[in-house]
């Protein structure tokens, strides 16, 4: 079988649990080469993940000739910079979310992959998840007749020392945001994906309870171009977890208790069933076959950087940077 030559930038919490497994166990991919700025961790993660080599610098990965692909997996301050290095080396890229700082950058890193001939995608993995491509279905068939309001919570409780090797995501010189750009940003695609682009955007962004310089709860309302209106509410100062989906329509409901799991309760005026749609256990890996197979096989990818730039577009709006 063909495969795809991987380099991974970033071998952080994410990257361990999901991203390098699924590099290393798909048929289609080989994980040529991992790097990050201390030796020692670097060095145990290649050998723990069957890498055939490892750099502190992900400057020199890009160098290297056998590598045709290249996952970023660092804070979001970085991602415009090496995606646009990548692009420049030949590399296709696929990033992770949110996609970039701004728009602005979004657009400077689209504008590196296409003047390079590289493709572009952005980590958006519940694109994948069986229970959105149920949903599409049943909303393509009017299940629940016309869509009235679609409603999201996203709830987990984040407060990090500065020790925590995820500090990062409230500093935001690094992170652009809040829950609303870590955990919203993922919504706001499951959303443009079942619903269509988004004309209007509010939001209340504050800090409830924590002491911190970005929020820790949000709560954007939008209006999408078909009428539809969508709620989303995120916080990392909630002690319940929550990762809710509803739908609701002229003539019944779809409920997803967590997104997570894939149990979908559907309610009309003559039924209620339930059905199961659970993601696959490495919730990366569809993402990353999918991207690999779009490069085998030279073919769009579903999640593309022009995907990460809306989302992006939208969270500017929701932190009012125009």
């Amino acid at each position: 079988m063909q495969k795809i030559s991987w380099g991974l930038i970033g071998c952080g919490d994410i990257a361990r649990r999901r991203v390098a497994p699924a590099l290393r166990d798909l048929d289609n991919c080989n994980l040529h080469a991992v790097t990050r700025k201390r030796t020692e961790l670097v060095k145990d993660f290649a050998a723990e993940f069957d890498a055939s080599t490892w750099t502190e610098s992900w400057q020199e990965l890009l160098k290297d000739d056998n590598i045709q692909a290249v996952y970023i997996a660092t804070p979001v301050y970085l991602h415009a910079e090496q995606t646009i290095a990548a692009a420049k080396h030949g590399k296709h890229v696929l990033c992770e979310k949110p996609m970039a700082m701004s728009a602005r950058e979004c657009n400077e890193m689209i504008n590196a992959c296409s003047e390079n001939n590289v493709s572009l995608g952005i980590a958006y993995y519940r694109h994948f998840y069986p229970v959105i491509h149920r949903l599409k279905e049943l909303l393509s068939q009017g299940k629940i007749g016309d869509v009235v309001a679609v409603h999201i919570n996203a709830f987990s409780a984040f407060d990090p020392e500065p020790s925590h090797s995820r500090y990062w995501l409230i500093e935001p010189s690094k992170s652009g945001g809040g829950p609303m750009m870590d955990i919203g940003c993922h919504r706001i695609e499951v959303m443009l994906n079942l619903f269509g682009s988004i004309d209007i955007v509010r939001s209340i962004i504050n800090t409830v309870h924590l002491d911190r310089n970005v929020e820790d709860t949000a709560t954007a309302l939008f209006t999408f171009a078909s009428g539809v209106h969508g709620v989303l509410s995120v916080s990392h100062a909630i002690h319940e977890k929550a990762d809710t989906l509803r739908i609701y329509g002229t003539e019944g409901s779809f409920r997803v208790p967590n997104l997570n799991d894939g149990k979908l309760i559907i309610e009309t005026k003559n039924e209620r069933q339930t059905e199961e749609h659970p993601p696959h256990p490495n919730l990366h890996l569809p993402l990353v076959k999918s991207f690999t197979d779009s490069i085998l096989h030279i073919r769009q990818f579903t999640v593309p950087g022009e995907t990460g730039r809306e989302v992006n577009a939208i969270l500017d709006q929701i932190y009012k940077r125009y």
